[in-house]
């Protein structure tokens, strides 16, 4: 049988068709998360929050709790969290730090004081695409809506505060809010993400698609449709090939984006500003 005819057969089984949908909706989503992230230079939080996802497993497997819910959970209150320990953009890498440290150190003391399977919560910071589960496409299509919808409506305010956090302030944005709101969904999404590739391979939908996007766009808008581009091909063609040759999707997806990104490296870097002309009007009281 050739590689199609296989994809053909693998497409009519329900795990493929949930796995390929919630890859769908992860493109709509997550490269706008990595556009986040990029823009508010917090690259630790990919890390910080695969460990508080540990934890919210591990408190899940404990307590006899749906462990990627209770992940989810974790992961919302660590983002609303860390927002206060952080007065400035560079603080936010270090509240991040921190972060890191004491999850993964209560995870791993609870794990060991509860006796729980540490391989059952280890597992899943690996991922298993064709694991997807109904609850798991709820998630991600939120995201999918909430995400984009929030960029729409806010978008001026988000402008402002990722191309410059001291000018959105002196704008009238409402820095703190709006910085609070960007971290508990960037650390949703991370937690959403960990059923389709792992918390460690994570990377593949959310921050490759968005540095990328970062050398093609020139403004918010423009990097923003760059990175829901970039990830709806990437998961499309990394989840076909994986079906045609038989490979695991998590890796190939993270080659498929990476790829993406290293040849949009090789384009010369313009300049990109995220700031939106000054209305004439007072400042926005958000």
């Amino acid at each position: 049988m050739s590689a199609f005819g296989q994809v053909g057969d693998l497409l009519q089984l329900v795990p493929v068709q949930r796995a390929g949908a919630g890859l769908v909706l992860a493109a709509l989503g997550l490269p706008v998360v990595g556009v986040v992230i990029v823009g508010l230079d917090i690259m630790p939080v990919r890390f910080a929050m695969m460990h508080v996802a540990l934890l919210g497993i591990a408190v899940g497997q404990l307590v006899g709790l749906d462990p990627v819910l209770c992940a989810l959970l974790a992961c919302a209150l660590a983002g609303a969290g860390v927002a206060p320990l952080a007065r400035t953009a560079d603080g936010l890498s270090g509240a991040m730090g921190l972060l890191m440290s004491l999850a993964i150190a209560a995870a791993l003391l609870m794990l060991a004081l509860s006796g729980v399977n540490a391989n059952g919560a280890f597992a899943l910071l690996w991922g298993s695409i064709l694991a997807v589960r109904p609850v798991d496409l709820v998630v991600l299509g939120v995201l999918a809506v909430a995400v984009p919808a929030l960029f729409i409506w806010r978008r001026r305010d988000l402008a402002l505060l990722l191309h410059d956090r001291e000018l959105a302030l002196c704008s009238g944005v409402a820095v703190s809010r709006l910085t609070v709101l960007l971290l508990v969904i960037v650390a949703v999404a991370v937690a959403g993400a960990i059923r389709l590739t792992g918390a460690l391979l994570v990377d593949a939908l959310t921050l490759l698609p968005a540095l990328a996007a970062r050398r093609l766009g020139h403004s918010l808008v423009s990097i923003t449709a760059w990175a829901i581009g970039i990830g709806a091909v990437v998961n499309a063609v990394g989840f076909l090939i994986s079906l045609a040759w038989d490979l695991p999707p998590g890796p190939i997806l993270v080659l498929a984006a990476g790829a993406v990104a290293l040849a949009a490296h090789l384009i010369p870097e313009r300049r990109t500003s995220w700031r939106l002309p000054a209305p004439s009007s007072a400042p926005s009281p958000h």
